[in-house]
């Protein structure tokens, strides 16, 4: 059946707008916002109520791929450098051994209970072995859900620099078994030096982003989201060109440029936020397409008891021995063991060995997108449990701050954040002058219940306020607060 131009816009606006609709209604309630995209795709495809016949793996793949640099990329902007480097070494482990481990742990299980060969079981323990930052997080931000013990950082920088060693395990183990006979001392050297590649690579095209962002001076603002798009991009192919990994590139040069000052910052980081969700939302929705539900059925048993060994025995055996010589409490390792939330990334590898032609490779998807279903199922829905049985749940009162300049590109010391007076606040009915601020901050505006106030030292703060207070730096920033709210 072929269609029209108009047909393929009507039907995927609607797609669009009733997974945008269905994850506002339904993510209330905790359901992540990846199993409805993925479960109205599978509802128009042609086992479902739309009758879409979607069948082609090479367009899933390409889409998948400039869906995952776009994410990536989104997520490295977020990145504060602060908060993320007492816990660098942490989240490296994770993301290299923690995921190393998994795959091999899988794969051995894999294979026993399937009857595969030990590369085929390898490589669907590579395709799943990595986790998925933008499902974790759209929950616990739903819910103004904080954590504790810097888990935070941890678990964004995991989510964020692991998919690089899952898309080599995913590669190499493809390769292996299309090239028999293939040295497997090849892989060791091959990583580092794609890794390598890729992390210099991201360093050098984050500080040239910033550097051209800030110097160009294009006349219309419109243009600098397509031409960072185009850099992101080329950082990828490029990287890909000359023997590197253009996944870590893209995440390294994001981290970079996200943590300098350049022009329209502000901006163009709310719509790689937005542009992020659309090309989750259309990665989804293509592999929920691309899927057919009755070739599900004949592995149920063996992806159920392959998912459970995955949730309960190797992602808490990866991390564990990953995290062996941290810090981390006991408890810390057992919410970062239950966060091991799979995504549509291990849907997307395991179209690399489908198009390479790898034996079992149909298997081996529905296998994989069995495992993704029952995985945000049952760890998806509880994330915020899990954290306040742990008892590593706060309420997430980190306030709104705007760095002073930084649309601009230039660095200035002042931030403009945005608190709260709790009703429990000791500055409620107090005057400003009375509370003795540090004196090289201040309150610059009052939010009173819609009603905006230009406040002065007579003004009397009431339980509720809404305040837009300048500060120097974190350190005065806590000064303020503790005043504030004790």
């Amino acid at each position: 059946m072929q269609f029209s131009t108009e047909d393929i816009l009507l039907g995927a606006s609607i797609l669009l707008m009733v997974s945008i609709l269905l994850s506002k209604s339904l993510g209330r309630f905790g359901i992540p916002a990846l199993i409805l995209f993925l479960g109205v795709g599978m509802l128009a495809g042609s086992e479902g109520i739309g009758g879409i016949y979607f069948d082609d793996a090479l367009t899933a793949q390409s889409m998948g791929t400039v869906a995952l640099a776009v994410i990536l990329f989104s997520g490295g902007l977020d990145t504060r450098w602060e908060s993320t480097r007492p816990v660098l070494w942490r989240g490296v482990a994770l993301s290299t051994l923690g995921v190393f481990l998994t795959a091999v742990l899988v794969g051995l299980f894999s294979a026993y209970l399937l009857g595969f060969s030990l590369l085929e079981g390898l490589l669907l323990g590579a395709v799943v072995s990595s986790t998925d930052a933008a499902a974790v997080f759209s929950i616990l931000r739903s819910r103004n859900i904080g954590l504790k013990n810097n888990l935070r950082p941890t678990l964004e920088l995991e989510s964020g620099s692991n998919d690089p060693m899952a898309y080599f395990l995913t590669v190499s183990f493809t390769f292996l078994l299309t090239n028999e006979g293939a040295g497997n001392w090849q892989l060791v050297p091959m990583f580092f030096l794609q890794m390598s590649i890729g992390a210099v690579a991201g360093v050098v095209m984050g500080r040239a982003m910033g550097w051209v962002i800030n110097r160009i001076r294009l006349e219309q603002d419109g243009l600098y989201p397509a031409l960072t798009l185009a850099m992101v991009f080329f950082t990828f192919a490029f990287t890909n060109l000359v023997g590197g990994n253009g996944f870590l590139a893209v995440y390294v040069a994001a981290v970079v440029l996200g943590n300098r000052n350049f022009i329209h910052k502000g901006s163009l980081t709310r719509f790689y936020d937005g542009l992020a969700w659309l090309m989750q939302i259309l990665m989804f929705l293509t592999l929920g397409l691309l899927v057919f539900p009755s070739q599900m059925l004949p592995v149920l048993g063996p992806g159920l008891l392959i998912s459970l060994f995955l949730i309960f025995v190797a992602r808490p055996a990866s991390v564990f021995l990953g995290l062996a010589f941290s810090r981390a409490s006991l408890r810390d390792k057992l919410y970062i063991s239950w966060v091991g939330l799979r995504g549509a990334v291990p849907i997307v590898f395991a179209t690399y060995p489908l198009l390479a032609g790898v034996g079992r490779s149909d298997m081996i998807f529905n296998i994989v997108f069995f495992i993704v279903l029952t995985s945000v199922m049952l760890q998806g829905t509880t994330l915020s449990v899990v954290a306040d049985w742990l008892g590593l749940s706060q309420r997430d009162y980190s306030p709104k701050k705007v760095r002073l300049g930084e649309d601009m590109g230039y660095d200035a010391k002042n931030s403009l954040v945005e608190l709260y007076l709790n009703r429990a606040s000791p500055a409620a009915g107090k005057s400003i002058v009375e509370l003795q601020l540090p004196k090289t901050s201040l309150i610059v505006l009052i939010d009173r219940g819609g009603r905006f106030v230009t406040p002065n030292g007579a003004t009397v703060l009431e339980e509720d306020d809404k305040l837009m207070v300048m500060v120097d730096n974190d350190e005065e920033l806590e000064k303020v607060e503790k005043v504030l709210n004790g």
